[in-house]
């Protein structure tokens, strides 16, 4: 566990930055931003309803999506040519709003063995242009993570090939954000190696979407500047080095900022110096708010501008978990059933050595954000994730 210090005790119970108290006013942004999003597969029905009142807001949209299996061929996860998604393509084209759906991948010893062997990196570069043209999708997103260092050139190669074969459909590739080296490292590694190549990435993707969110503890220039407990789902601060550094070697208007519109619930505790943080689960917004309500403890703006409460589990009570892990994998049976504690308000750290933190996103921390890559320059932002469980006022947001 990462370990960090505060010097500041006083922290959540701030009465003028209790949440849920103005509504959000609506910004303009279409003509300024590109505003994309992904909608995930495991709430398909949720997501595209959610999605097909909105699509006036949207430049793209991307139906999360296609997966890769070990031996290199493409699974429709989503099942993107059934019901709700013919009937929502349909209308998204008529909107003229780009359908560009998301291809993922995370096994970063079977994405080596694929696109490090020529057949079958080819045969796979192949299938997704096909795909494309097939269903006359506008472009493909890549979005492979936990690559290997050592797989880098094999992924440019890939891109180079992919690039090649969709001609004028759209590339766009998602990738994991980048800190600086000195944010990161207290001591930085002499034997620092990227999985991901800028420079290829800027020739051979249209867009390059950074996925600026689960900052939690990367950044420990901010951890040790906090004035308490931070894990922040995304700090704009941490979002403007991030691109400061990307923008070395990709142009802004090619950058598009990931936003998120969930969070995460930690069980924390206090050590002699700093906190250890046990991640728990994701949650959507509605999680934290009825969590909130029970327990009467107020959510506050914290300063990484996303809304946080803490509290000390006393007894146990049942609260909705449908809004639980629905940023991740749906079929979990252990959060299906759990049971989620209640308890009292932390309001001065150090009067007790464990307790709960709950810490989210929500339409405000999205509208600061979409300002933010205004003031930034960048092409656009991409919002993860549409499934009809994240703040409803997000789409005043967008509007």
């Amino acid at each position: 566990m990462k370990k960090f210090l505060f010097s500041v005790v006083f922290f959540f119970l701030i009465p003028s930055a209790v949440f849920a108290v103005a509504p959000v006013s609506p910004v303009l942004l279409k003509n300024s931003l590109e505003i994309s999003g992904w909608i995930p597969y495991w709430r398909s029905a949720t997501g595209t309803a959610d999605v097909l009142p909105h699509l006036d807001s949207l430049t793209e949209v991307n139906p999360f999506g296609y997966t890769v299996k070990n031996d290199g061929t493409l699974v429709d996860t989503a099942r993107l040519g059934q019901e709700p998604w013919v009937s929502f393509i349909a209308a998204a084209k008529k909107k003229k709003v780009r359908v560009i759906p998301t291809v993922m991948w995370s096994d970063g010893a079977a994405i080596h063995a694929i696109l490090s062997n020529t057949k079958s990196r080819i045969a796979l570069e192949d299938a997704i242009a096909l795909l494309v043209k097939e269903n006359n999708f506008d472009g493909i997103d890549i979005d492979f993570e936990g690559k290997y260092a050592k797989t880098k050139d094999y992924f440019s190669t890939f891109l180079k090939g992919l690039y090649i074969r969709l001609g004028k459909k759209w590339v766009m590739c998602t990738i994991e954000a980048r800190t600086p080296l000195d944010s990161r490292f207290s001591k930085i590694p002499k034997d620092i190696a990227f999985a991901n190549d800028f420079p290829s990435i800027n020739k051979y993707c249209d867009r390059v979407r950074i996925m600026t969110y689960d900052q939690q503890s990367i950044d420990l220039k901010l951890n040790d500047a906090a004035l308490g407990p931070y894990v922040p789902v995304s700090d704009p601060k941490w979002v403007e080095k991030v691109i400061a550094l990307t923008a070395k070697t990709i142009p802004k208007k090619k950058l598009v900022i990931g936003i998120p519109t969930y969070g995460y619930e930690y069980r924390v505790k206090e050590l002699s110096e700093g906190y250890e943080y046990d991640l728990l689960w994701p949650f959507n917004p509605r999680y934290a708010i009825e969590l909130s309500q029970t327990l009467h403890v107020p959510a506050i703006r914290n300063e990484a501008g996303e809304l946080s409460f803490a509290y000390v589990p006393t007894s146990t009570i049942v609260v909705s978990s449908s809004s639980v892990n629905s940023v991740g994998q749906s079929n979990n049976p252990n959060l299906a059933t759990t049971s989620f504690s209640s308890g009292s308000a932390v309001s001065a750290f150090g009067s007790t050595k464990e307790f709960n933190m709950v810490w989210w996103s929500d339409a405000q921390a999205i509208k600061d954000k979409i300002n933010h890559a205004k003031k930034l320059g960048v092409r656009g932002v991409a919002i993860f994730k549409f499934d009809g469980g994240q703040d409803p006022r997000m789409w005043d947001v967008l509007r």
